[in-house]
């Protein structure tokens, strides 16, 4: 296009570990500058975050209403191109649906919104406005799970019979919400996170990279959540059962209350010709079982790896890659499609999450805890 994308950011100011995660991750693959911001609610923080990170003191802004009335006034060639916004949850909603009604793409992270009703307007303005949406489920940009993908999109796994996905971490085993600590505090507050809890903080990724692996989409669920900190009205554990569209059976077990685990998301994947597993912690193996073969294992850069996962590997293989180098490729991806349609072009099968995501998370979320509010009844997703 012969330019990098523009990038104003909401919230993620000074302090703020996600923030400092999407700049970082924007700026991997050399596509994306960051030109302004509106960082925090505080107007005088946000203005000092901003000149923390360089950026012209014009270009700081106080608020984001601010931020977005103002660079739609500018000329083409200096005004943001779209917005990052790294908030906690209740804050998703006003910034999303005021730069998608003033011209700007959006990257968002996750849950896309507070309420399941504020997902539906998004996704409704979205489809009026022709703008783009992201959403942050930075798990599905590792290569082996691209490669996970793409085996089973190529039926390499035959019908898929069973589906295990865990996401388990242990930081909210103690009531750390009450010694002032903000991103724990934030997360127990129905007012600010939702109705969900670890479901929304995490149960959307392991629900959201359950889908992409597979392609199938929840039918029924039945959870059993838990609340197990002192004075915690939302769930911090849960144990689900699913129904999958196909006919295949799932277990989903979540918890911000597992003493001892750290970032355990993981998944298995069993089908009638083979099977796969694959590790968040270990991210750089994907394991594969089949009927007749030996076991085999597939690493990034390596041997046999479909174009999904090539076209993510950064660099040789053996080289192992992280956290932020999968979080950078829903940039990436994104990038690529905005600057196709800057540039008069069409991308078939854009693959980063998007605004249909965001709606099946919130709906994962809202089916949850309604069966949960049953004694763990089945439980139909409704739209």
């Amino acid at each position: 296009m012969g330019r990098k994308l523009r990038m104003g950011m909401i919230g993620g100011g000074t302090g703020s570990f996600i923030g400092d995660v999407h700049r970082k991750a924007a700026a991997i693959d050399g596509m994306i500058d960051l030109v302004c911001g509106a960082f925090s609610s505080n107007a005088e923080k946000s203005k000092a975050s901003g000149a923390a990170l360089f950026l012209p003191e014009d270009r700081c802004y106080g608020s984001f209403e601010e931020m977005i009335l103002k660079e739609i006034e500018l000329p083409e060639s200096i005004r943001m191109d779209f917005v990052s916004i790294v908030t906690p949850n209740h804050m998703h909603f006003a910034p999303a649906k005021l730069a998608l009604e003033h011209g700007f793409h959006v990257v968002c992270d996750k849950p896309m919104t507070l309420t399941l009703e504020q997902t539906l307007e998004i996704e409704s303005i979205v489809e009026k406005s022709g703008k783009i949406f992201a959403l942050t489920h930075n798990y599905t940009g590792y290569p082996m799970v691209k490669q996970a993908r793409a085996m089973v999109e190529n039926g390499d796994l035959g019908h898929i019979r069973k589906i295990q996905v865990q996401y388990l971490q242990g930081w909210l085993s103690t009531a750390v919400e009450q010694t002032g600590q903000k991103q724990a505090s934030w997360r127990v507050d129905p007012t600010k996170s939702g109705i969900g809890g670890a479901l929304g903080d995490i149960g959307t990724h392991a629900e959201n990279l359950m889908g992409y692996i597979t392609g199938l989409k929840i039918k029924e669920l039945a959870a059993d959540l838990g609340r197990f900190g002192e004075g915690r009205v939302l769930d911090d554990d849960g144990n689900l059962l699913l129904r999958m569209e196909n006919g295949a059976k799932g277990t989903m077990s979540i918890s911000q209350i597992a003493l001892g685990e750290e970032n355990n998301l993981a998944i298995k994947v069993y089908g009638d010709k083979g099977s796969l597993e694959w590790e968040q912690e270990n991210p750089n193996r994907l394991i594969t079982h089949w009927l007749e073969e030996p076991v085999k294992v597939y690493t990034p850069n390596g041997n046999d790896l479909y174009d999904a996962a090539l076209n993510v590997s950064r660099i040789p293989a053996g080289h192992p890659e992280g956290y932020l180098e999968a979080f950078a490729t829903i940039y990436k991806n994104f990038a690529t499609h905005v600057m196709a349609i800057l540039s008069g072009e069409t991308i078939e099968r854009p693959d980063y999450p998007t605004v249909k995501d965001g709606v099946r998370g919130m709906q994962f979320i809202y089916a949850a805890v309604e069966s949960d509010k049953n004694n763990a009844a089945w439980t139909t997703f409704k739209k």
